[in-house]
């Protein structure tokens, strides 16, 4: 298998990953929608989530998007500098946005609000966790193309991997904005 093919192969099997995680976080999605109003006499999303937080938490992630499209432009001009300053600022960002996320859940469980005080609790943090866990492993996949870009340049296999880590980042950006949407605005109308 010559490396084009085997390219060519990674992403196939890629982007297979990404539907099986569409999969997940659709089922995870469906959870939260069944189990949204299960408060069981306790707090409902809209006495819990602040708004404005989470649209912070969404500019951040939307801006370290485009810092990541913006790195792939770099990354195909072939200007390796500018491409690690644009996935350094990525990094960055995502780093801020999951700081934000982890605060977010530490108040929520410190002032009595876990994922065992209602099922719609558990569904939240189940959505929400696996969403930010997804964007710490993209963090480390990050750090670690980036060390690999630094010693090995922008070769093909690099390359490769940077625009399948585009492409993921990508991906968690999306379900972001359906999470923005469906816990942190539909819990105002709701």
């Amino acid at each position: 298998m010559n490396a084009e093919h085997a390219r060519e192969v990674a992403a196939a099997e890629f982007w297979v990953y990404l539907m099986t995680d569409l999969i997940m976080f659709s089922v995870l999605f469906a959870c939260y929608a069944v189990l949204h109003t299960a408060t069981y006499g306790g707090p409902t999303a809209a006495e819990l989530f602040s708004l404005p937080n989470a649209l912070v938490e969404t500019l951040i992630l939307l801006v370290s998007s485009f810092t990541s499209g913006l790195a792939m432009l770099a990354v195909h001009a072939n200007k390796k500098d500018r491409a690690m300053a644009w996935f350094g600022a990525t990094f960055i960002l995502g780093a801020a946005f999951l700081v934000l996320e982890l605060k977010e859940f530490h108040e929520l469980i410190v002032d009595g609000n876990g994922p065992q005080r209602s099922a719609f609790l558990s569904a939240f943090f189940s959505l929400v966790g696996t969403h930010g866990l997804h964007i710490f492993t993209g963090l480390l996949w990050m750090a670690v193309a980036m060390v690999q870009m630094k010693k090995k340049g922008l070769s093909t296999f690099i390359v490769s991997k940077l625009e399948r880590l585009s492409l993921f980042w990508h991906f968690l950006d999306i379900v972001w904005i359906f999470l923005f949407t469906v816990v942190y605005l539909m819990s105002r109308i709701a």
